[in-house]
């Protein structure tokens, strides 16, 4: 199974903005209805109005009535219930105006009258510049797997507490057949050595918009965002006067309401509609608390003192509801306005049977959707960075482009691997496509369907498992999916932000898209082929998948959340290739200021570290040599004395000690020594 439709894309190169004035009065009608009424709401129209239209509009004492005799004489035509702005404006409201978004309107109307001739209608008036019919998310069909927690003992190897934390193979694959038979060692994000650095920190939201995040979830509850005018104030009052009530853990954009739900059931005849645990899958992922003696660990979810990262919950999905272009834009301009830094989008919408999508069609059609996210984009909501930032899920459907929304240049798109390190059977790869991250793949072990090479996550015990019509009856199951991969970078992105706000350093919104997909290990060279899976009457039967067109088509690499976090410290990285010999003269790294240093022989090497890449260092002659017989990343401490042959101290009058930090990354070939 997997997970949402995905999404694409994020180079770092910003598009100028679209001139939606435009649409001009002067243009044919038909010109101004930007996109087609293929999976449309009904009775719901957006349209872009003139200054004017809008100033009046807004201030309009009966809401389908502007005072302006060819608006009015439509919304009567069309049996208009309601007009309304899109986007907020009891928050920002100066900012957004400076965009435009005063002019975004929703018309309501009844869902008997044509959808087409209603836009007709309005694209005809000279107040109106554009027309958009509100399409609706795509609901995919998926399930989780539940695991029930075990009763384990803590590792001495583990770094945290959490029971099930050595069942996370996509945060340190140990290489494990048991969990995946062709799983291999070090195929992973790198995660517990970057927690040496960073777990997490409080003041980053990551905002999760998919289906409602179980916001009092065991694993969850305390890495939760709450508003805390709300969480203290009156039921049924909007205390904090942002326009939205009880938002306590963010916002059900399909209702327009604060309240947030995880478990409502759905049936269409015999196939499930219904919730499915996603959204707190993918916010386990992110944020599960860490060292809690519970469950399982999220990338940034902290140390178990309270300093995990925090999860804002959008919920664009309800039952077998889902938003449309309109209240997902509502719902991400919340997360903007309220105070998130990273927008976490495991979803996409359906591709137009009628076009094929490119940035600017995608800008052409879904502009009211764009303008909210690039309005979250704009935002700076963590102090450790100018600029917000989106990632997506690079879609589940096989093809040679990510979907979008992701696939937009301005958004980060992620594709999905298994525990060989070998794309998965379902993911999407090239075009839009920016970096890869474990999303999981099932498979057979001892002859039976096993799903523990898939991603390990917290669910909803209380929410009906699609697959059986019965509840989970667990808080914890597996998944796969790239919007299994997705969360993984947005957790890598939090701990980034969660190093640099700790360590006082500041960084853009494009550094971070530029850490994140530069600060990888290569999936290249891969093999030609690998051996897959598919169920055909009950049993599973195996497969030759070609890998050729993946090559070098996945994004820039897996991702590292070590290598990123020493991107931003600034740390030097040496290629090494597996079994082969490499000779460090610390002056290549240090400059000719070296040649006045004395060499101390004494490395720090972390054993873990040792083990992982089975490194080896000599010294000789002011040189080191060093050799690693697996691939992965590791951190090495050279020392050397700056000042004398000796360390002073005590009696001692000698040199300084100073440390050197060396990112050593081993891979099978290293084609590309400046690659980082």
């Amino acid at each position: 199974m997997f997970a949402l439709s995905a999404v694409l894309s994020a180079a770092c190169v910003q598009d100028p903005e679209m001139d939606l004035s435009s649409a001009s009065v002067d243009k044919a009608p038909e010109s101004k209805i930007i996109n087609t009424s293929e999976h449309a709401v009904g009775g719901k129209l957006v349209i872009y109005v003139d200054e004017n239209t809008a100033d009046t509009w807004a201030k309009a004492d009966v809401a389908t009535r502007s005072g302006i005799s060819e608006l009015d004489a439509i919304a009567e035509e069309i049996g208009a219930k309601s007009i309304k702005q899109v986007f907020n404006m009891t928050m920002n409201a100066e900012e957004k105006m400076a965009r435009g978004m005063h002019r975004w309107f929703e018309i309501e109307f009844d869902e008997q009258v044509n959808i087409e001739n209603a836009a007709k209608k309005c694209a005809a008036l000279t107040q109106v510049q554009r027309v958009q019919f509100n399409t609706e998310l795509q609901r995919p069909q998926f399930a989780a797997y539940p695991v029930q927690e075990p009763a384990m003992t803590r590792a001495e190897a583990e770094p945290f507490n959490d029971p099930m934390l050595p069942l996370q193979w996509h945060y340190n694959n140990k290489g494990n057949k048991q969990i995946y038979p062709a799983s291999v060692a070090g195929e992973d994000i790198n995660l517990y050595s970057a927690w040496k650095h960073t777990t997490g920190n409080s003041e980053i939201v990551v905002a999760v918009v998919d289906e409602g995040v179980k916001y009092d979830h065991v694993d969850l509850a305390d890495n939760m965002w709450t508003n805390k005018a709300e969480l203290n104030g009156t039921p049924g009052v909007d205390d904090d006067g942002n326009g939205w009530v009880d938002d306590i853990y963010g916002v059900n954009a399909v209702k327009g309401t604060g309240t947030i739900s995880w478990d409502k059931g759905a049936w269409n005849g015999l196939e499930y509609e219904g919730d499915s645990g996603h959204g707190t899958h993918v916010a386990g992922t992110i944020a599960a608390v860490n060292n809690n003696n519970v469950g399982v660990c999220g990338v940034a979810g902290g140390s178990g003192n309270g300093d995990g990262v925090r999860i804002m919950s959008i919920q664009i999905f309800d039952g077998n509801s889902s938003s449309s272009l309109a209240n997902n834009a509502r719902g991400i301009e919340y997360a903007a306005d309220m105070g998130a830094t990273i927008l976490q989008n495991s979803w996409g919408y359906p591709k137009n049977s009628q076009q094929q999508m490119t940035d600017s069609i995608y800008a052409e059609y879904y502009t009211v959707e764009r303008e909210a996210i690039l309005y979250f984009i704009s935002k700076s909501n963590c102090a450790a960075m100018d600029g917000n930032v989106a990632i997506f899920a690079a879609g589940n459907d096989g093809e040679p482009s990510a979907d979008y929304p992701g696939a937009y240049n301005e958004f980060l798109s992620v594709t999905a691997y298994a525990p060989d390190g070998l794309p998965t059977t379902y993911t999407s790869y090239d075009k839009g496509c920016n970096v890869s991250a474990p999303g999981g793949d099932w498979s057979i072990v001892n002859n039976k369907v096993s799903y523990d090479g898939c991603v390990l996550s917290t669910v909803p015990a209380e929410t009906i498992n699609p697959l059986t019509g019965e509840l989970y009856g667990s808080d914890y199951g597996l998944m796969q999916g790239t919007s299994m991969a997705c969360p993984h970078a947005s957790g890598v992105a939090a701990l980034v932000l969660s190093y640099a706000l700790e360590n006082g350093i500041k960084i853009t919104n494009k550094q971070l898209y530029e850490i994140l997909t530069s600060s990888v290990r290569s999936m290249d060279p891969m093999p030609d082929s690998k051996t897959a899976w598919y169920v055909s009457n009950n049993k599973p039967i195996s497969y030759t998948m070609s890998l050729k067109n993946y090559k070098k088509k996945m994004g820039t690499g897996k991702l590292d959340a070590l290598l990123s976090i020493m991107n931003v410290r600034g740390a030097t990285c040496i290629p090494v290739t597996v079994g082969q010999e490499f000779e460090l003269n610390l002056n290549s790294i240090m400059g000719d200021g070296a040649l006045q240093l004395s060499y101390w022989k004494d490395i720090d090497i972390d054993p873990v570290v040792a083990e992982r890449l089975g490194l080896s260092i000599d010294y000789f002659a002011g040189k080191y040599y060093i050799v690693c017989q697996k691939p992965g990343v590791g951190v090495v401490t050279f020392k050397y004395i700056a000042g004398g042959s000796a360390v002073g101290g005590g009696s001692t009058t000698g040199g300084k000690l100073i440390e050197k930090e060396v990112v050593v990354i081993s891979r099978e070939a290293n084609n590309d020594g400046g690659w980082l």
